[in-house]
């Protein structure tokens, strides 16, 4: 079985995070192992509180884990420290695992800067370069283009103008690019810029629901367990979207806010096949 790591923070209510991306590694046919960089005390309203792990836990999860097990891939969530985002970036070119999958979480869907802008720089610097794919969302992109090029600036209001930036992002890291356009006006779009300049735009279905918790994690997730399955990349997407709009469209109505995406959903119905026969 292939087996996949996740380094990200811990959502206590489930739906994002460590639990939604073991939960979507499950899913996918493939082992899940964690490292966890920090504690959150969260709901589906929001979130309460942020803890750390410390600098020497983080790096002694991440060498238990690769000191015995092969890692097929790596999907990276949040990293709110300097000094952890060091250590991660550290641990890939020390053990230079086959497939990173980055998910460059730094500002909410809200807005909300969740990393300070020094932070930025280092994750954009020293980070990205090391993975080989990226899934930044609309505001993330224009922070890391900004982080690239203070001068220059871009809009992003339509798929023409992410695979713009996508081109840039790919020269910078010299890796692939996937921009996530779930939010554009228009019609939804994600955007695949391959680190040899092909593109491939992957339309979205808009499902109406506010129980879209945990969107970007699954994703990451989906895309890591297929890299590791040996799928190429713009494979690898494809079938992480259909994942990806499979968990929305069986996503959970619990909590008093936005409830999560449900990667198990599928085989939930399944599992309801099987009893019912």
């Amino acid at each position: 079985m292939k087996k996949v790591l996740t380094i990200a923070g811990s959502d206590s209510s489930g739906g994002a995070g460590i639990q939604t991306d073991l939960k979507t590694f499950a899913a996918c046919g493939v082992y899940g192992m964690s490292v966890i960089t920090a504690i959150t005390a969260q709901n589906t309203v929001g979130v309460l509180g942020v803890e750390n792990i410390s600098e020497k836990m983080v790096r002694e999860q991440i060498r238990a884990i690769f000191d015995d097990i092969k890692v097929d891939a790596i999907k990276i969530g949040m990293l709110s420290d300097i000094e952890i985002i060091k250590i991660v970036a550290e641990a890939i070119a020390i053990y230079k695992p086959k497939n990173v999958v980055l998910d460059p979480v730094m500002i909410s869907t809200s807005g909300f800067d969740l990393i300070n802008s020094e932070a930025k720089g280092i994750l954009v610097k020293e980070l990205l370069p090391k993975a080989n794919i990226i899934t930044p969302n609309l505001s993330e992109t224009r922070c890391i283009i900004y982080q690239i090029d203070k001068n220059k600036k871009i809009e992003l209001n339509n798929s023409r103008d992410m695979e713009e930036a996508g081109k840039i992002i790919a020269d910078f890291t010299g890796n692939h690019v996937l921009i996530k356009g779930g939010h554009l006006l228009d019609r939804p779009c994600d955007v695949l810029v391959t680190k040899e300049k092909k593109v491939f735009f992957y339309e979205n279905e808009r499902i109406e629901t506010k129980n879209t918790h945990g969107t970007g994690c699954t994703l990451s997730s989906a895309i890591a367990s297929y890299l590791a399955l040996g799928y190429p990349i713009e494979k690898a997407v494809e079938k992480a979207k259909k994942f990806i709009t499979n968990a929305i469209r069986n996503s959970l109505d619990i909590g008093h806010g936005c409830g999560p995406t449900n990667p198990m959903g599928e085989i939930y119905k399944e599992l309801d096949m099987i009893r019912n026969k």
